[in-house]
């Protein structure tokens, strides 16, 4: 199962890119773990310099941008291929 992590302080591209992955993993008809990383100590140990933050399996995906749900879904099933 995919562990996801939204880093950022609660703003509202950090709730849109949550939203989005929760559509995406909807779509994949795949279930995750979502968790928030809201204290910026956390952010940055987790390598997110800008938010919001999306992380997979403690992997960097993107940060500073919130992007589509096509976009999302493909960057989710590579990480599944890879596993």
């Amino acid at each position: 199962m995919l562990t996801i992590k939204i880093a950022g302080p609660g703003c509202r591209n950090c709730h849109e890119l949550e939203k989005r992955v929760k559509a995406a993993l909807e779509s994949m008809q795949r279930e995750a773990v979502i968790l928030k990383l809201t204290d910026f100590k956390d952010i940055a140990a987790a390598g997110v310099m800008t938010t919001p933050g999306l992380i997979v399996n403690d992997a960097v995906i993107s940060q500073g941008k919130v992007p589509d749900e096509a976009t999302l879904m493909q960057w989710l099933q590579e990480v599944e291929a890879g596993e």
